[in-house]
This record gives structure tokens, sequence and C-alpha cells, in this order.
């Protein structure tokens, strides 16, 4: 089968499966990408997520990920529902939990749509050697959405795409077969620096570059010790991730709502008080957010996150 009739046939499975995005770049060595990863780890402006400092050479070359990878499938699925987001946004007397986090767990979702879209190459082309990676290995996963024109990066380093804002997740096929590549589109962030300006912590500090140590993200989801205290009140009623930064940008005001039922947000989440988050046990934790991202910050993460957040209601 010739590369421009099979990339055709995969986009349009792509779009069948509900992605509402598929790009696909030529795998290789993210020369451009190399310099600035190894400056942002050396001001350990990843904090203490550590991790981001192993397997360098994998995080940079693909290749080293699937011997053999000749291309690289970037796929997004959006998650955006407009009116629970407003209601969501409104509710200030309530604590807050990031709007990618509402619904079931991502990493299945966007997972067992790929691997639909891995055995449907299968079948067009035969066996092939490729593995699916969302958010679980080191892949650069917003730079290889850029190369292939899913979107620009923007000023707060969330992939922006015209039609979509930045409310989605991204994934990724590796594999060893020869495809049609895209290229990437212009920045269209322009003069706009709302991100920046509304960020509480100061954690984008120029343009294209946060200092992850700083964001409410790191500080509810990845931060293992207690918040420092001088952020308690920059948190606002955060205690699990942050979404301000794509709350002000004006191409989210333009997204369209995803179609994905299982990324909707559950309304218990929504509905919670102050009295509930405050009585919260290990048992309703684990049943509340069982196949939830919110999990990963554990019971007594999201304690710690709940306690300093509720003094800024």
């Amino acid at each position: 089968m010739n590369t421009h009739l099979l990339t055709n046939l995969v986009k349009a499975e792509a779009n069948r499966l509900g992605f509402e995005g598929c790009g696909i770049s030529k795998a290789g060595f993210l020369d451009d990408e190399a310099p600035k990863l190894e400056q942002w780890l050396a001001n350990n402006m990843h904090g203490e997520m550590k991790w981001m400092e192993n397997h360098f050479d994998k995080r940079l070359d693909p290749r080293k990920l699937v011997p053999g990878a000749k291309s690289v499938i970037s796929v997004l699925l959006s998650y955006h529902q407009p009116e629970l987001a407003e209601k969501h946004n409104e509710n200030q007397s309530n604590l807050k939990i990031s709007k990618y986090a509402l619904g079931e767990d991502y990493h299945f979702v966007v997972k067992d749509k790929l691997y639909e879209l891995f055995r449907f190459i299968e079948e067009q082309v035969g066996e092939i050697n490729g593995r699916v990676f969302v958010d679980s290995a080191p892949v650069m996963d917003k730079v290889w959405a850029v190369k292939s024109g899913l979107g620009w990066m923007g000023k707060h380093t969330n992939v922006l795409n015209r039609t979509e804002g930045s409310w989605f997740f991204l994934g990724e096929i590796i594999l060893d077969v020869e495809f049609e590549y895209d290229g990437p589109i212009t920045d269209h962030c322009g003069t706009c620096t709302r991100c920046i300006d509304a960020c509480p912590t100061d954690a984008i500090v120029q343009p294209y570059l946060v200092d992850g140590s700083k964001c409410i993200s790191f500080f509810t989801i990845e931060l293992k010790d207690e918040i420092p205290t001088e952020y308690h009140d920059k948190l606002g009623n955060w205690i699990f991730g942050c979404d301000i930064c794509q709350d002000v940008c004006p191409w989210n005001r333009k997204a369209k709502p995803g179609s994905e039922n299982r990324l909707f947000a559950r309304e218990d989440f929504l509905d919670k008080g102050l009295e509930y988050w405050d009585e919260l046990n290990l048992d309703e934790f684990r049943k509340l957010f069982k196949k939830n991202p919110v999990k990963r910050t554990k019971f007594e993460g999201l304690k710690r996150n709940i306690k300093a957040a509720k003094k800024n209601i």
C-alpha cells in the first residue's frame, strides 16, 4: 500500500475512533529540544519530579524507545464541556479539581482508542513494531504534537489548537512504518500575555517557559512534602491541579465541546461542599477516585491540599 493512501486511511480511522486530531511526524532526534531540556533540568525547574532527569536520550529520540521507528503518530482527544466548565468556574465556595480529572482516567480512555488504531494499521500493512504511549514514558508528547501540526506551543507551554483550544489529551504511536508527514503550523498567541499575567505563583517565568516547581499543579499533585506556606494563599481553592492559565486563554473560549463521554465530568465531583472534603476518609477516597487521575496524589496528599486551600474559601 502506498504511503499516501495509508496515511489517509489511518487519519480517517483516528477520526472514526473519536480523536479530534491526528498528525504524523518522521521519527528522529529532537535537535532543537535537547539544549532547552538540558537547561530546564539544570535550573531545577522540574522540582521534585526527578523522573524527568531519567532517560534523557530516549526523551529526545523515539527510535531509542522503539528500535527501527520511522514515524510518530500524534492524536488529540478533547475533554471540553463548556457548560460544565462554566459551572465549575462559578462555584467559588467549594474546593476545585482540575477539569481534566473530573471524568475517567484519561490514560485508560486514550490508550484504548490508540490500541484500536494500532490494530487497524496492522490490518493494513501486516506485522509492525510499535508502541502506544499516553503520558506513560519519556516521550515529549507536546513537542511531537506541534511537529505534526496538531497545534502550536502556547506561552503557557500547553499545545493550542484553533478549534479545540487546549482542553485535550495527547497520545502517540511510535512505529516502524512510513507515512506522509505533516509539518508544524504558525503560532497564534500574538502579543497576548493573559496566561502569564493570571498565574498566581508566577510559574510562567517568560513566554514559553514554565518553572514546574512553582506551578499549582506541581504543589497539589507531584510534591510529596508539605506545600510551602508562602504559596498557601496562592492556591486559591484548587486541591488537584489548576486550570487558571487555560481558563483565561482566548482560544479556549472558541473551543468546541468534546464528544467522548468517558471523559465527561461526573456530577458527584461538582457538588461536594467543604464539609465533605473535611470529613473525607480513606475508604471514600478509594471509592470516589477509582479509575480517576486524583488517585495519583494519594489520600494523604489530597488531605494536605484540602487543609491548605480551605483557608482561601
